[in-house]
C-alpha cells in the first residue's frame, strides 16, 4: 500500500493527473474498454426485457438483479479482497464473468431466454461485479499517491460514463446490424482486457514479517464493527441512502420512458442512456472548480436539486429533446453527488480495512438502489410513469435539509497513518496465536474535578479500540478508591490483539494522548494483559 495511506489532505491533482501513473493507467484504459461492454450489455437487457414483457415492475426488476447481489455479497466481498491478493481475486472473478456474459449471449442467439432466464443471467453477473467493485477500489490508493487520490476517483468515473455514453449509443447501432445476442458477446470479448493487463501487473508483495491474514469469518465481524464505529463514514452511509433511493428512479424506469413515454425504439434509449454519460463525463472536469466554491456538502445538495430536475423533465416527456435534456441534466448530477460520496468513503478508511468499508458503502448505495427500483416499477405500474418519476423527485428535495447534519469527506484530514506506538506486552513465554479471549486491562489515576472531562475523553477512545479489533469495551470505577478507573476490552485471540497494535493510527495517538493528560500516577497508565485459561484437552 502506498505511504501515501494515512497523510494530512493535500491539494488536488487535475483530474487527469493519475494517468502518468503507468499502471493506473493501463488498468483504467482496459477498465474503459471492459466498461463499454458492460454499458452494451446493460443497453441490451434492459431493451430485451422490454420485449419480453410490458410489466413495468418486471422491467424494474433488471436493475434489482443488477444491484441485489452487491447486498449480499458486498461484505464477504469486502473481506475477501483484504485477507487475500487482490490481483488473483479480480484475474479469477473477471474470468468468470467472461465466461456467463458468453453463456448468456448463446441463449440469446438461439431465441432461449425468458424474462427469469435474463434475470439469472443479470444477477450471476451483478455478483461478479460485487465481488469485482471493493478489490478493484481498495487497490486504487496503492496506485497513485494521495494528492491524486480525489482526481482517480474522479477520473474513474469519467472512465465509466465514458463508457456509458459510447456502449448504450453503440448498443443500439449493434443490436439493429447483427441482432440482440451481439451485445453480450462484445462485453465478454472486452473483459479480457482487464484480465491481460491485470496478468501483466506486478504488485510488489506484502513486508517481510507481516502478520498472518485474517481468517475470512473473522474478517467478517471486525469490517462490520470498525464501520460501526467510524463517525466519518457513517455520515457518507447514511448521505449516499438518501439520494440513491430516489435518484434509482430514472434509471429503473428508463427503458419505459423510452419505449411508452416518448415511443421510440432501442436507438433513442441506447441515446438516452449515453446522454446521461456525456454529462457525467463533462459535470467530471467541472467537479475541482464547483468543490472550490462549494464545499463538498453544498455540491451534493444543489446536485440532488439537480436530479430531482431531472426527474421531474423524466415524467413529463414526450418528445426525444425533453428525455435528451432531462439525461444530460442527470449525468451531471449523477457524477456530481457520486464522486463526492466515493471520496468521503475512501478517505474515512485506513488500508487494512479498506475493502471492507467501501464493500458497506456500496451495499448502501445498491441496496438503495434496489430497493428504490422495486418501488418505482411499482409507482410505475399502478399510478403512471409521470407520477412515479415526480414522487421521486420530491423525496430527493426533501433529503436535502434533513440530511445535512451529516457531513461529508470529515475524514479528509485525519492521520490514518500506523503509528505502531503501542509497546510490546511483557511475555513469560511463547503465546500461542489462538490463544483467546484476550482482556486488556488499563488503570488510570483521576482527580476528582477531572473525573467527567475524563470519561467524554475515554468514550472517543473506546471508538478506536472497536474500530480496531476490540468486540466488547468498558470503564470501571473502583468504589473503595475513588479516581481510579479501570479501562478494559475484549479481543478475540491473542494474533487479533497483535493486529491491533499495527492498526492503531497517528490520529487515534493523538486521542490516546490526550486522554493520558488526565492521569496523575507517577508513571503511565498501567496495562496488564490476560488470556483466557483452559484446561488442556488430552
Amino acid at each position: 500500500m502506498a505511504a501515501s495511506e494515512g497523510t494530512k489532505a493535500q491539494p488536488e491533482g487535475s483530474v487527469l493527473a493519475p494517468l502518468k501513473h503507468t499502471v493506473f493507467a493501463a488498468l483504467w484504459i482496459a477498465t474503459v474498454v471492459s466498461n463499454v461492454g458492460t454499458w452494451m450489455q446493460n443497453a441490451a437487457a434492459g431493451w430485451l426485457m422490454a420485449g419480453l414483457t410490458s410489466d413495468a415492475f418486471i422491467v424494474s426488476l433488471v436493475q434489482v438483479a443488477t444491484m441485489l447481489p452487491v447486498v449480499l455479497l458486498g461484505l464477504p466481498a469486502g473481506a475477501l479482497a483484504d485477507i487475500i491478493d487482490r490481483r488473483w481475486l479480480l484475474i479469477a472473478v473477471n474470468a468468470a464473468v467472461t465466461v456467463v456474459v458468453a453463456l448468456l449471449g448463446l441463449l440469446v442467439w438461439y431465441d432461449l431466454v425468458t424474462p427469469w432466464v435474463l434475470l439469472l443471467f443479470t444477477f450471476l453477473v451483478g455478483a461478479g461485479s460485487a465481488l469485482i467493485a471493493p478489490a478493484w477500489q481498495a487497490i486504487v490508493p496503492s496506485l497513485i499517491p494521495r494528492n491524486d487520490l480525489q482526481a482517480a476517483i474522479s477520473l474513474n468515473s469519467v472512465g465509466i460514463n465514458i463508457s456509458r455514453a459510447i456502449g448504450p449509443t453503440l448498443a443500439g447501432i449493434v443490436i439493429g446490424v447483427a441482432g440482440l445476442a451481439a451485445p453480450f458477446w462484445l462485453n465478454a470479448i472486452s473483459t479480457l482486457a482487464v484480465i491481460g493487463v491485470l496478468w501483466w501487473w506486478r504488485p510488489v508483495g506484502a513486508a517481510a514479517g507481516a502478520l498472518p491474514p485474517e481468517r475470512f469469518r473473522s474478517a467478517l465481524g471486525i469490517g462490520w464493527r470498525h464501520v460501526r464505529h467510524n463517525r466519518h463514514l457513517t455520515a457518507t452511509l447514511v448521505r449516499s441512502a438518501g439520494f440513491f433511493v430516489f435518484a434509482s428512479a430514472y434509471w429503473a424506469l428508463l427503458p419505459l420512458v423510452a419505449r411508452d413515454q416518448i415511443a421510440t425504439g432501442p436507438q433513442l434509449y441506447g441515446l438516452l442512456l449515453g446522454t446521461i454519460g456525456v454529462g457525467a463525463v463533462g459535470g467530471a472536469f467541472l467537479l475541482p472548480r464547483l468543490k472550490a466554491l462549494l464545499g463538498p456538502d453544498k455540491l451534493v445538495a444543489a446536485a440532488t436539486s439537480g436530479t430531482a430536475l431531472a426527474l421531474v423533465l423524466f415524467g413529463l416527456a414526450q418528445s426525444s429533446y425533453v428525455g435528451l435534456a432531462a439525461a444530460l441534466i442527470a449525468g451531471i448530477s449523477w457524477i456530481a453527488v457520486l464522486a463526492p460520496l466515493n471520496v468521503s468513503a475512501q478517505v474515512a478508511l485506513p488500508g487494512w480495512v479498506k475493502g471492507r468499508g467501501l464493500a458497506v458503502f456500496a451495499i448502501v448505495q445498491f441496496g438503495a438502489m434496489t430497493i428504490g427500483s422495486a418501488l418505482w416499477g411499482q409507482v410505475a405500474k399502478f399510478s403512471g410513469l409521470p407520477t412515479a418519476h415526480i414522487i421521486a423527485a420530491a423525496g430527493a428535495l426533501a433529503c436535502i435539509p434533513l440530511l445535512m447534519r451529516w457531513k461529508l469527506q470529515t475524514g479528509a484530514d485525519i492521520d490514518l497513518t500506523p503509528s505502531l506506538h503501542w509497546p510490546d506486552p511483557v511475555l513469560s513465554g511463547d503465546v500461542e496465536l489462538d490463544r483467546g479471549p484476550v482482556q486488556i486491562i488499563i488503570e488510570y489515576k483521576i482527580a476528582p474535578h477531572d473525573r467527567e472531562a475524563f470519561l467524554a475523553a475515554i468514550s472517543e477512545l473506546s471508538h478506536e479500540r472497536l474500530r480496531d479489533g476490540a468486540y466488547d469495551w468498558d470503564v470501571f470505577e473502583d468504589v473503595a478508591e475513588p479516581g481510579r478507573m479501570i479501562e478494559t476490552f475484549l479481543v478475540s485471540s491473542w494474533i487479533e490483539h497483535q493486529r491491533q497494535h499495527h492498526r492503531v493510527t497517528a490520529d487515534d495517538r493523538e486521542v490516546q494522548e490526550r486522554l493520558h493528560k488526565f492521569h496523575k500516577g507517577t508513571k503511565p497508565p498501567f496495562v496488564q494483559h490476560l488470556i483466557a485459561a483452559r484446561p488442556k484437552v488430552h
